[in-house]
């Protein structure tokens, strides 16, 4: 049963996929209905499982393979990295947790940016990676957001954007707060230049990141099952002293009471996101290719 067994409970594989994301080996058990999924067949159904449909957490990478057209794919400012220049110290000083999440991840942050093609579209397009201190928001997330929106004006581009976080990222305090108004600033921006923003949400994207440019798409999709919000319910129960109801803060509740426009399953994400494009950005973009799936 050697070759049964997973190579390792580390959850760590890429580049860009870390933290609790996909673990290592040639099989992989579903937690949601522990279900033993052959590696080449999650890869082949984008990473969700078969049997429930549960949606694993990926990182930027996987997301670039899933939406854009191969090889077109071009990653932008891929050198920043965050500085500290408040010092700040926790249980630990931040640079020390820096430098752990550089070590844990081969990432340089929460976030990948850059430009490719969704069925012959150009466009500009950003993922936050989650394995990397939670895909906090911090200055480089929201200066990264902000190039590559720019870049979209510029190029006339629409833009897409992928959240995956667990909300500001408090080592950076203030600044990482004012990320919030910037990036929503240069959104501003991007709709006087009459350029479409697709927001995609998925598990999950809470905090300050859902407060600000997450909720700010002109079509705003999620994936099936992803917590959304901004507190957790724990701290909204407790807040209120209310029980709240099944399903609160997931994407079909959310879907149910207006807060997003579709819920999506990954393996129709680049179909769905193409359709939307031709629908928002003219005729600009190629029609899906012969046996494709065809979205909306």
């Amino acid at each position: 049963m050697a070759w049964f067994l997973r190579k390792s409970q580390n959850i760590k594989e890429s580049s860009s996929d870390s933290g609790r994301e996909m673990p290592d080996g040639l099989w992989t058990k579903c937690p949601e209905c522990s279900a033993v999924i052959y590696r080449k067949e999650l890869e082949a159904a984008s990473y969700t499982c078969k049997t429930c449909d549960h949606h694993f957490r990926i990182g930027a990478n996987k997301y670039i393979a899933v939406l854009i057209d191969q090889g077109t794919w071009q990653e932008t400012e891929s050198s920043m990295r965050s500085a500290d220049p408040l010092q700040f110290v926790d249980t630990r000083p931040y640079a020390a947790r820096l430098k752990q999440a550089y070590a844990k991840s081969d990432l340089p942050d929460a976030v990948t940016t850059g430009v490719g093609s969704i069925h012959g579209q150009p466009v500009a397009l950003g993922c936050m990676n989650f394995g990397f201190i939670g895909g906090s928001m911090g200055s480089v997330v929201g200066e990264k957001f902000t190039r590559a929106c720019r870049r979209a004006i510029e190029q006339r581009m629409p833009f897409v954007f992928i959240s995956a976080s667990g909300g500001a990222r408090m080592q950076e305090a203030a600044l990482s707060l004012m990320q919030m108004a910037k990036t929503s600033a240069i959104l501003s921006e991007l709709a006087e230049a009459g350029l479409p923003y697709i927001s995609i949400l998925t598990d999950p994207t809470t905090g300050g990141v859902s407060a600000s440019y997450a909720m700010l798409g002109d079509v705003i999709i999620a994936e099936p099952k992803a917590l959304i919000g901004f507190a957790g319910p724990r701290v909204i129960e407790q807040t209120i002293r209310k029980k709240l109801p099944e399903g609160f803060q997931r994407s079909e509740f959310l879907l149910q009471h207006g807060f997003v426009d579709m819920v999506v399953h990954r393996q129709d994400l680049k179909a769905t996101v193409a359709t939307v494009l031709r629908h928002l950005h003219g005729n600009h973009a190629v029609p899906p290719r012969a046996g494709e799936p065809h979205a909306i």
